[in-house]
C-alpha cells in the first residue's frame, strides 16, 4: 500500500474538525474563557494519560488513546486561536468565524508539516507512537517555560511553534495507529 501523507493528515483533520463542531453544538465555544496556559495544561492531561495507559498497557475508563491524540489537536488548534484573539471580551464565536479560524490553523499546521517532511524525509514514519507522546510532552513543557517567562524567548521559538508541533506529532500517532489496525 502506497502511503500518501497528505491525504492520510487530511483524513485526521477532517476527524478532528467534525469531533470539535460537534461539541461546538453541544457547548458553543466555552472554551474561550480559557488562558493558553490552561489550554496547555488540558494538553498534558491528555498527554500525560497517553503516557500512562502506553505504560500499563490498561486504560481502567475503558477509553484508548486515539481520541486523546484528537483532543491535543483540537485544543492545539484552540490554543492558537487563543493566541490571535486574545482576552478579548467574546467568548461566545459565530460557527462561521470559528470554521474560518479552524481551517487557518489547520491549514498552516499541515504546510508546516509539508515542508518539514520535506526537510526530514519523513523521519517519523519510522518512529514509535510512544516517542512522539514523549515529544508533546517535551513540547509541553517548553511551552510551559515559555508562559512562565511571560511568552518571552531569547533564542528559542516561540508558544504557537510548539502548538503547531504538538499538534503535528499528535496527527502523525493517528496516522500511524491507523496504520497498525
Amino acid at each position: 500500500m502506497a502511503q500518501n501523507t497528505s491525504e492520510q493528515y487530511q483524513n485526521v483533520i477532517k476527524q478532528c474538525k467534525d469531533i470539535f463542531f460537534k461539541k461546538m453544538t453541544d457547548y458553543g465555544t466555552a472554551w474561550r474563557i480559557l488562558r493558553t496556559s490552561s489550554l496547555t495544561d488540558q494538553i498534558f492531561i491528555k498527554a500525560n494519560r497517553i503516557r500512562t495507559i502506553q505504560e500499563v498497557e490498561k486504560s481502567l475508563v475503558g477509553e484508548g488513546i486515539d481520541g486523546e491524540f484528537v483532543g491535543i489537536i483540537n485544543y492545539c488548534i484552540m490554543a492558537l486561536i487563543q493566541l490571535e484573539l486574545g482576552d478579548s471580551g467574546k467568548i461566545e464565536l459565530e460557527k462561521d468565524e470559528t470554521i474560518a479560524l479552524y481551517d487557518k490553523y489547520a491549514n498552516e499546521a499541515f504546510e508546516l508539516m509539508l515542508r518539514k517532511n520535506h526537510d526530514y524525509g519523513e523521519a517519523w514514519r519510522d518512529m514509535r507512537v510512544s516517542s512522539l507522546t514523549d515529544l508533546i510532552l517535551m513540547k509541553l513543557l517548553r511551552t510551559k517555560q515559555i508562559e512562565d517567562n511571560d511568552g518571552k524567548t531569547i533564542i528559542s521559538e516561540g508558544l504557537d511553534a510548539n502548538y503547531f508541533d504538538m499538534l503535528n506529532y499528535a496527527v502523525f500517532a493517528l496516522i500511524q495507529l491507523d496504520e497498525q489496525k
